[in-house]
């Protein structure tokens, strides 16, 4: 008996091992593949400064020598496309992780080809460039559907006129004064870190900086700097209003981008050794994740009435604001993020080129509840990254759906598979599912 099974037992222990050797071999395979990847991104960057918004790789995988004197588009998309070829062989492969990484790789490479196609003078409409770029649809909206959100809007705001002129007024209740700017966000992302941390256990490392700037289309921007370490901007060119306060805490800093890029860089890139992780390309599905985690966040963070709480009990007082009309404010601006499509469909008429400058401004201020500033910033926003905007509408929209069908209500359970997110090479697919 025992001699009949002992032949069988040595090849199943044989074929188990050259397995376990087979994956080694294909897992470096993946990683010289991965490498490749990062390299092709940090070279097409000395190109377009916008295209890296991270690294923090080593430095070998860095571009030497001097780059062309012209835009080399062939080249590169040549390098996109034998990349795709290699990364293609993982498709159906039997490693389960291997092939979530090379499908994450391929969907970023996919976005380098549409970058690397506008940058050379190539049209692509708007729905084309969110496909490409994104990996995703926007859904379109007409006016209609934006007039019945400013509907209710209507019947919240107090006072008289249009809704545009009585959402600004309340808003203008909430100005933080610019000598309280530090102190307010500084005590926001304060806030928000402590409550993150109850879920989260963190880099003991970790830190950011803040800083204060102006003359940018952004409102705030989270640079990441690898090592568990942020830089924070906030734009001062225009207003900022208390909501911003806890918007950026979350948004840039805890639960959002400042915690996605260390949870990444910390259980995919240090961990598993993973080379992709470490180049984070701009436009790329990967900012859908991003910004989409990101915005879900700030109601993760602080669920339900506790903005409201919050702004009212620290906030306000800190920035030497009246709390007089703050529930009905954020309460605006639950309906009024709503009307935030009403931005996409400005993108969308801007490249697709049925809006003018001058009519997308106008749809801004009706249907953004905008003023001529803010919707110039938008304008100017679209100008410069294009599509990038439907990654917080779409994006959200995306990580909302996916967390509530996992985790319904249960605060522990949205936590979790947000943190699966953030810590995951997931790409638009994943949560569509």
């Amino acid at each position: 008996m025992y001699k009949s099974i002992l032949p069988a037992l040595l090849v199943l222990l044989v074929a188990c091992g050259e397995s376990k050797t087979t994956d080694k071999q294909t897992a470096a395979s993946l990683n010289t593949i991965a490498e490749n990847y990062v390299r092709l991104g940090l070279d097409i960057g000395r190109y377009d400064e916008r295209f890296v918004d991270a690294y923090y790789g080593p430095d070998s995988l860095k571009p030497t020598g001097t780059r062309a004197a012209v835009f080399p588009k062939d080249s590169f998309l040549t390098a996109v496309a034998s990349l795709q070829k290699q990364l293609s062989a993982f498709d159906h492969n039997p490693n389960d992780t291997l092939a979530k990484r090379a499908a994450w790789i391929r969907s970023q490479l996919t976005a380098f080809e549409s970058r690397l196609k506008l940058l050379s003078g190539d049209s692509a409409s708007f729905e084309e460039e969110c496909k490409q770029m994104y990996g995703v649809s926007v859904p379109s909206y007409d006016s209609l559907h934006f007039k019945n959100i400013i509907q209710q809007l209507d019947q919240l705001l107090p006072g008289k006129g249009p809704v545009n002129d009585r959402f600004q007024q309340l808003a203008n209740r909430f100005i933080i004064p610019k000598n309280k700017l530090d102190t307010v966000m500084q005590a926001a992302i304060a806030e928000c870190r402590k409550r993150t941390k109850q879920y989260y256990q963190l880099p003991a490392t970790e830190s950011f900086t803040l800083e204060f700037v102006n003359n940018k289309v952004w409102g705030g921007y989270n640079w990441y700097k690898g090592n568990y370490q942020s830089v924070i901007q906030i734009n001062t060119d225009l207003n900022i209003f208390i909501d911003r306060a806890i918007d950026v805490g979350s948004h840039e800093s805890y639960p959002g981008h400042h915690v996605y890029n260390m949870l990444l860089e910390q259980n995919l890139y240090r961990a598993k050794g993973w080379p992709e992780i470490s180049l984070y390309p701009l436009f790329s599905p990967q900012s859908l994740i991003a910004e989409g985690s990101a915005n879900y966040g700030i109601d993760l963070v602080f669920p339900d009435d506790e903005k409201i709480n919050f702004s009212k009990q620290v906030l306000l007082p800190m920035a030497g604001l009246d709390t007089t009309g703050i529930s009905t404010y954020f309460k605006a601006l639950s309906l009024r993020e709503e009307l935030g499509y009403a931005r996409n469909e400005a993108a969308r008429g801007l490249i697709n080129k049925t809006l003018t400058e001058t009519a997308a401004i106008h749809w801004l201020k009706n249907y953004s509840l905008m003023n001529e500033e803010a919707a110039k910033k938008i304008i100017s926003f679209i100008q410069l990254d294009r599509t990038y905007l439907i990654n917080y509408t779409v994006g959200k929209d995306l990580v909302k759906k996916y967390i509530k069908a996992k985790a319904g209500t249960d605060r522990n359970k949205q936590w979790e598979a947000f943190g699966w997110i953030l810590s995951n090479p997931v790409i638009p697919g994943d949560l569509a599912q």
